[in-house]
């Protein structure tokens, strides 16, 4: 049995990425017979077993979802996965060449942590605009200098992003098996061009489930090829709504604690546009600022749908 399954899922993949991303792959360290290579094909308009030859790894598959969404196809590769860790590697992302041997002595030294990650290094295809300032990490951009673990349920500090995350295989099952339970799940995470985010964070939760960890590794380094596209402020703004309402579902969903959204009124959005003329906070700030609180509208409004006991325990507390 294969050390490594190797998941990559995707939906109308840019060509030129998803190559540099296979490379990547093919160049790793670890010998090809020790990892399988899982393309998970998300309804893609033109089918990737068309387009992309992976016979060049001895146990490669092409795999075609059809339910569109981050986390179906997420949970295709796991039902399909053989191996004690799985990899989920991005169709914009270009592991590091040592990436699959760091995870295997990460995995034999941290025996207490399920799930774990590394650093995402910035390739931009153009320049990052000055606007962008705090809000880089939309992009999902940093660098991890050292080596954190935890088993809390609030906070992020210790929780791996979904580029280049390492899974043992008992907490992806115990993903699979919550998943099947939460329908709502599935819709937290990114589907089409929506841009919802959080199905990482779900999936960590798994590890807790199970007395296990969270953590980030400085061994592990990958580049995230960043395109044009995302360094623009309608990118921004939809993914600060996006983002704002997925954190509501997940929290609410989590039994984390939540609060009702206060509707910005008249007079605060002329004072933030005071401050912006004042402070020259960039336009596109404001704008992402107006975007996170309809985004927490929103979520709220869902997750009271959804999960209307837990929203009324947590809004009261």
């Amino acid at each position: 049995m294969s050390k490594v399954s190797v998941i990559i899922c995707t939906h109308n993949p840019r060509v030129d990425y998803l190559s540099r991303v296979l490379a990547g792959l093919r160049a790793q360290t670890l010998s090809l017979t020790d990892w399988e290579l899982l393309l998970v094909d998300n309804g893609s308009q033109v089918p990737l077993s068309v387009r992309f030859d992976l016979s060049w790894h001895p146990n490669a598959r092409h795999i075609r979802e059809e339910e569109l969404g981050l986390t179906p196809a997420r949970l295709r590769g796991i039902r399909e996965s053989k191996s004690e860790i799985l990899i989920f590697v991005d169709d914009d992302t270009v592991l590091a060449t040592d990436y699959f041997q760091q995870a295997l002595t990460i995995q034999e030294q941290w025996p207490f942590v399920g799930v774990w990650g590394g650093s995402c290094v910035p390739e931009y295809e153009t320049p990052l605009p000055d606007w962008v300032g705090d809000q880089v990490w939309r992009l999902t951009v940093f660098e991890v200098t050292d080596d954190v673990w935890g088993n809390v349920r609030d906070g992020f500090e210790t929780k791996p992003v979904g580029a280049g995350m390492c899974v043992r295989n008992i907490v992806a099952r115990q993903y699979a098996g919550w998943c099947r339970r939460r329908a709502a799940a599935k819709i937290m995470d990114r589907t089409g061009a929506a841009l919802g985010g959080y199905g990482d964070q779900d999936l960590s939760q798994c590890a807790i489930d199970l007395g296990l960890g969270t953590g980030r590794s400085s061994k592990l380094m990958l580049t995230h090829l960043i395109p044009a596209s995302r360094l623009t402020q309608d990118y921004f703004v939809r993914h600060a709504e996006g983002d704002a309402s997925s954190l509501m579902l997940f929290r609410a969903s989590r039994g984390l604690p939540i609060k009702e959204p206060r509707p910005i009124s008249w007079l605060q959005r002329m004072r933030w546009r005071l401050h912006r003329v004042f402070q020259r906070v960039p336009r596109e700030q404001y704008e992402i600022q107006m975007a996170h609180q309809r985004g927490l509208e929103k979520g709220w409004q869902l997750a009271s749908q959804l999960f209307p006991a837990a929203v009324s325990a947590k809004s009261k507390a």
